[in-house]
C-alpha cells in the first residue's frame, strides 16, 4: 500500500513540476518538496534535495527542446549563470542552519503573482525587440541579478527559475520563450549544483522516491516544452499564467496541510 502511495505523490509531484519546469522554467522543488513533506513525511531538506534533482534532467530536456527551435540565448545565459551556481552553494549552506518551517514560503508566493501577472499583462516582446538591449547593460544585469536568484535557489530550493523568468523578461527584455529556454538552460546546472550540495551536506536520499520523481518530472517537461515551443505568444502567455497560478495555489494548500 505505501508503495501505491509513493508512486501516486511522486506522479503527481512529477506533474506539476514537469509542466511548470516546460512551460516557464519554474524549479521542480516548487511543486515536489511540499509534496514530499506532506504526504510521506520526508525531511524537508532531503525532499528539497530530491526535488532540486529531479529537476536536473528536467530542465536540460526542455533546454534541448527550446535551443533545436532556436529559442536560447546561450551566451548572456552564460554570465548570469556563473553568479548563479557560486551563489547556490552558499545559499544550500545557510539553509541547512535556519529552521525548516522558513523554507519554501516565498517561492510559493512568488510563482502565484507571476502567473496572475502572465495572464493579465501577457509579455509580448519579440526577438527584434531584444536587439535594441545594451550588450554591456544587459551582462552587468545578469551578473548582479544571477547572484540574488543563485542563493534563493539554493536557500529554498525554489523560486530561482521564477525570479529568473521575471527578470529575463521584465528587466532585461526577452520574448517569452527566448527567457523560458534561457531559464530552463542555467537551472539545469543550478539544480545540479543545489542537489549535489544538498546531499553532501544531508547525505543520500530514498533511492525509490528519487527515481520516480526524475522519471515522472522529465516526461512532463518534455510535453510541456514541446507545446511550449509550437504555442503562439498570446496562447503561452495564457497557459503559463494558469499553471502557474494553479501551482501555485495548490502548494499553498500543502503548506498549509504540512
Amino acid at each position: 500500500m505505501q508503495i501505491l502511495i509513493t508512486i501516486l505523490v511522486t506522479f503527481f509531484a512529477g506533474m506539476g513540476a514537469g509542466l511548470g519546469t516546460g512551460f516557464a522554467g519554474m524549479s521542480a522543488a516548487a511543486v515536489i518538496s511540499p509534496m514530499l513533506i506532506t504526504f510521506l513525511g520526508m525531511d524537508p531538506y532531503m525532499a528539497v534535495g530530491i526535488a532540486l534533482s529531479s529537476d536536473v534532467l528536467a530542465s536540460a530536456i526542455s533546454a534541448y527542446t527550446y535551443a533545436k527551435n532556436k529559442n536560447i540565448d546561450i551566451k548572456n545565459g552564460l554570465i548570469m549563470m556563473g553568479s548563479v551556481l557560486v551563489f547556490t552553494v552558499v545559499g544550500s549552506y545557510v539553509s541547512s542552519l535556519v529552521p525548516s518551517a522558513t523554507m519554501g514560503n516565498f517561492s510559493v508566493f512568488m510563482t502565484f503573482l507571476l502567473g496572475i501577472k502572465f495572464i493579465v499583462r501577457p509579455v509580448m516582446t519579440t526577438k527584434e525587440a531584444m536587439q535594441g538591449v545594451s550588450a554591456k547593460k544587459r551582462a552587468i544585469q545578469s551578473l548582479v541579478c544571477g547572484m540574488m536568484i543563485g542563493f534563493i535557489c539554493g536557500f529554498v530550493g525554489a523560486g530561482g527559475g521564477m525570479m529568473m523568468l521575471l527578470i529575463l523578461t521584465s528587466v532585461l527584455g526577452y520574448e517569452l520563450k527566448t527567457a523560458v529556454g534561457t531559464s530552463v538552460f542555467i537551472m539545469a546546472f543550478t539544480a545540479f549544483t543545489g542537489a549535489a550540495s544538498h546531499f553532501a551536506i544531508g547525505g543520500m536520499p530514498d533511492w525509490t522516491v528519487w527515481i520516480l520523481c526524475v522519471v515522472f518530472t522529465l516526461i512532463w517537461a518534455r510535453i510541456a516544452a514541446l507545446f511550449a515551443n509550437k504555442a503562439t505568444p498570446k496562447t503561452l502567455n495564457r497557459v503559463t499564467g494558469v499553471i502557474l497560478v494553479v501551482l501555485g495555489i495548490a502548494v499553498m494548500c500543502f503548506h498549509l496541510l504540512a
